[in-house]
This record gives structure tokens, sequence and C-alpha cells, in this order.
């Protein structure tokens, strides 16, 4: 299997080249880095990566615009990287295609288990776990990994996808946050729990009338979420 490539992008050089050196001491990646946009747009255009982790302060543009820009291109992953931990800040890179958002200062060890988590979502899919989802107008498709609604494409990240497949591959169950941490994003999570609420709302926004009301994804309160599917639906 080819090594994962990964661009680091961050004006700070102690942290830039912290994180290089941590990622480059394993087999599995291969690692750039870049101080600016316009350098991590020029590198990104030679490595084609995997994953970027992205610095929201940049000198010359911001990570939100540098974030939708390379996805514009490739749909690659992303992984924004700030010292910044209000709830707006965190929506606002999930809004522009983010997958995942490591708060400064971080431990390398949760860099790492972070980084590994993003990069499974390229993981094949089993012929098992390629039968589509049909629930009334929204079919999901694990083989794809497209989402169409109303036979009209849903642009969802790859984590956000994720997380409605799980969800809807279980319908009426009821997941804890906790739950859902484990089981979507793969690993330990150590920072706030919020973060599922935060894709929740997003997904909602893009398959639901009303995402104020739900009737797909329910909040239990005190709990978590759970899938329910319309009565017209029909599971294949």
């Amino acid at each position: 299997m080819a090594p994962a490539k990964i661009l680091v992008v961050d004006d700070d050089i102690a942290v830039r080249n912290l994180i290089h050196r941590f990622l480059s001491k394993q087999d599995d990646y291969v690692v750039e880095s870049a101080e600016d946009g316009k350098t991590a747009l020029a590198l990104f255009e030679q490595l084609n990566p995997n994953l970027v982790i992205l610095d929201v302060n940049l000198p010359d543009t911001t990570g939100y615009q540098l974030c939708q820009e390379m996805q514009g291109r490739t749909g690659v992953f992303i992984m924004m990287l700030t010292s910044r931990n209000d709830e707006e800040d965190v929506v606002r890179g999930f809004e522009k295609g983010a997958d995942d958002y490591l708060t400064k200062p971080f431990s390398l060890a949760e860099l790492g288990a972070r980084v590994a988590a993003v990069l499974k979502r390229q993981r094949t899919v089993t012929p098992a776990q390629q039968q589509g989802i049909v629930l009334g107008d929204l079919l999901i498709d694990p083989g794809s990994r497209e989402v169409t609604l109303n036979n009209e494409p849903v642009p969802l990240t790859a984590l956000e996808f994720d997380l409605l497949h799980f969800l809807a591959s279980h319908p009426g169950r009821v997941w804890r946050r906790s739950e859902l941490l484990q089981e979507v994003w793969d690993y330990d999570y150590v920072g706030d729990q919020r973060v599922v609420d935060v894709h929740i709302g997003q997904i909602r926004r893009k398959i639901e009338g009303n995402s104020n009301k739900p009737s797909m994804i329910q909040t239990v309160r005190g709990v978590g979420y759970k899938f329910e599917i319309p009565s017209s639906s029909v599971s294949g």
C-alpha cells in the first residue's frame, strides 16, 4: 500500500517543523510543508496529498479559504489547526469542508491518532458494505460514498458521510456522543464532545427539510442521537 501524502501548512516555523519531523518518522507517510497559502497551493498541485494539516491564520490568506479551494480541486481531507477554540470558529471550519479540527496546544500522540483516523476514511469498502440505503428520497451509497436527495447530490465531507451512514445503518438505536466518537471518529476523542453536535447540525442542514425540526436525525435529550426512518421509506 502506497504511503499517505500529507501537506503541513503553518506559518509558525516551530509548529510546522515539529509536525513535519513527527510525521516523517513514520514509514506510512510522505510529508511536505509550506509557510503560506501561495507555497501551499504550489505544493498541493505537485504532491496531490491525501491530507492537508492546515493552520487557520496564514500571512497571505486564511485556512478557511485555502480549505475551500483545495477541496474544490480534489476533495482532499483537511485537518484545521488553530489556537482558537470558540464554537463559532469550529463550525466555520466544518462549513468550509474540514474533516477534523485540532486546537493548539496539542500533544503529538493526539495529532498522530487524529491523522490516522482521518486517513482511515479512505479504506476500501467491502462488497458486504456496498449495499445502498434508500430512505424515501434520500439515497446513501457507501460504494461511491455519495448521497443524493431528490436525485440531487448532497455535498458531504468524508466525516459527515461516515456519521450519516453509520446512523442510518442502525435505525432506531440511540447513540451517546461518546459512542459515536468511538464508532465514527475511530479513536478516543479527547476534545469537547460538542464536535458531534456540530457535525450533526451540518448534516441536518443538508438533508432535512427543516433542520430545526429534524425528522430523520433526532436528538434524544440527555443521551445523544438516533436515526428514524420516515414511514414512507424502504430500506434496501
